[in-house]
């Protein structure tokens, strides 16, 4: 796992997104389930938003990509079980 100064570890889990990516939406209804369930904030960052230039550099070919506590945990997927384990 690798962390990225420009992503928080607070909320514990970030997903870095972009319009239009249909993967971005297909994960973001999993974490958003998982985050709720387990009483988790979650943050959305749309790299291609004025001010995520750095993000969308290093990440642009892998949205969505999913943060747990700064680190990057996943990407373009998402493993639930997974997810719910390291929220446990």
């Amino acid at each position: 796992m690798t962390t990225h100064p420009g992503v928080p570890d607070q909320p514990r889990v970030t997903v870095l997104t972009r319009q239009g990516c249909h993967l971005c939406d297909q994960v973001l209804v999993v974490v958003r389930q998982v985050c709720a369930d387990a009483g988790v904030e979650l943050a959305e960052i749309d790299i291609d938003l004025p001010g995520q230039e750095s993000l969308h550099v290093e990440y642009t070919d892998q949205v969505p990509v999913t943060f747990v506590d700064g680190r990057r945990f996943d990407f373009w997927r998402i493993d639930e079980v997974r997810l719910r384990a390291a929220l446990g």
